[in-house]
């Protein structure tokens, strides 16, 4: 029996204690030209890495929605003599993990192993991300697999309203559509396209990598020249940011659907934006925060609405946003939505209160550290951190740049960012008209 896939889920569910100002990182430069970022840890013989290159969505042709998606479900599949098969009892006998994802800016390649099958575990990268094969049973495969997912997500309310909602807020944009595509655009994609976009993508050009665990600088820089020396060095462009923000708007998808799900946001700060911090710190008051939060307050406990309804803080490469979404009976929905209106024209004229801000300062600062308690965390952490644009010392900053909001900069991002009238609204399923209770409920909460 080969206990080394046993071993290495051990290690990985060993949480590392460090606070998050102990973690320290370092840019470290290579001969290929490529900085990866580096947290040095030795308690647990773990090695993370984190690879992100810019191959998102945002790259599909117009014709081929989901071609990204399809290049990153094939990455794990063979690599260079390794068929699929071989490929993947290489990484079994190894306990070696490699997986990869897209989102609409990137394509990130993933790897974990044991310190002791550390060189093994970088050649079999380096595979994947030189010479994956592509080959036509895994791709004819996957595609049976995507169509199935994207089926999936089209029977689910929240996926159909935040496709349609992405697709109203952006327009011709090519943020427009899902990252999973559609499924003319996985039948229509070929080998040749899927070669031709690896080729294109799986460059030197803006990659970002993160490394953390039981690896030493040293070993580090021959491990990514190692990995990088053969990928070409072509530019990969930057998608420009999209001309305007979307008018506001509100639409229904007319589905039979007995808890219709409302998508709701509207434009946000970029995360170099001085306005992202205080901004994020707002959010989790109205509705970043859980239960905490004032529209869970307002919508679900008080009202009975809802089951959750939160905000987000959305960042891409070339735009933001402020998301949120909430799910309610078909009778229930617009009163929900009314009520959300509602609390964000009071968040954007009266702000928030001390105590508020307090206690999300509290829980910001203090929930941090769990979000780096392994070198798995760690290492997609900090290639996040890369992908923003944000510096290596930016994980000792963080929370002391959350201690350091003002209440009067929380109210000012909430008058500046946080009005309801500039709303787009996506709900995917038909309302019905709400009982006399709830709108007689509604107007007085609204007073």
């Amino acid at each position: 029996m080969n206990i080394r896939p046993v071993v290495l889920a051990l290690l990985l569910s060993v949480s590392i204690p460090a606070a998050a100002n102990a973690i320290t990182v370092k840019a470290v430069q290579s001969p290929s030209g490529v900085e990866t970022w580096l947290s040095e840890e030795h308690s647990v013989p773990i090695i993370a890495v984190s690879i992100a290159f810019p191959a998102g969505s945002v790259y599909d042709p117009t014709d081929k929605p989901g071609l990204a998606t399809f290049v990153s479900s094939l990455l794990d599949e063979g690599a260079g003599d390794l068929s699929s098969e071989a490929f993947k009892q290489a990484l079994e006998a190894r306990a070696i993990r490699i997986g990869a994802t897209a989102d609409r800016d990137y394509i990130t390649v993933s790897m974990t192993t044991l310190k002791e099958n550390a060189d093994e575990a970088f050649r079999l990268l380096g595979l994947v991300l030189a010479h994956p094969r592509f080959d036509a049973e895994a791709v004819e495969r996957m595609r049976v697999a995507l169509l199935a997912s994207l089926k999936q997500e089209d029977e689910q309310p929240n996926s159909v309203a935040s496709k349609s909602w992405f697709a109203t807020y952006f327009g011709t944009h090519p943020y427009a559509h899902s990252d999973s595509g559609t499924p003319s655009g996985v039948q229509a994609v070929t080998i040749n396209d899927i070669k031709t976009f690896a080729a294109d993508h799986m460059v030197r050009d803006r990659v970002k990598m993160s490394v953390a665990g039981d690896i030493t600088e040293a070993d580090l820089r021959r491990y990514v020249q190692q990995l990088f020396v053969s990928l070409p060095t072509k530019t990969v462009p930057v998608v420009s940011r999209p001309p305007e923000a979307a008018k506001p708007s509100s639409s229904v998808i007319p589905r039979n659907e007995p808890a219709p799900v409302a998508m709701f946001g509207f434009a946000g700060p970029m995360r170099l934006d001085p306005d992202f911090i205080p901004t994020f710190v707002a959010n989790y008051i109205l509705g970043g925060g859980g239960f905490s939060s004032r529209l869970m307050d307002e919508v679900r406990d008080k009202r009975g609405l809802t089951y959750g309804i939160s905000t987000y803080l959305a960042d891409y490469k070339s735009s933001a946003l402020i998301v949120g979404s909430v799910q309610s009976e078909k009778s229930k929905i617009s009163t929900a939505l009314d009520v959300t209106k509602s609390e964000l024209a009071r968040f954007a004229n009266n702000g928030a209160t001390a105590k508020e801000l307090a206690d999300a300062k509290t829980y910001l600062t203090g929930s941090y550290p769990l979000g780096l308690d392994s070198n798995v965390k760690i290492a997609r952490t900090l290639n996040a951190y890369q992908r923003q644009g944000l510096t290596p010392d930016y994980v000792e900053k963080r929370n002391a740049l959350i201690q350091g909001v003002t209440l009067a900069q929380v109210n000012a991002m909430a008058k500046k960012w946080y009005d309801p009238s500039k709303l787009v609204v996506v709900i995917a399923g038909t309302p019905e008209p709400a009982a006399a209770g709830q709108n007689q409920k509604q107007g007085n909460a609204a007073k």
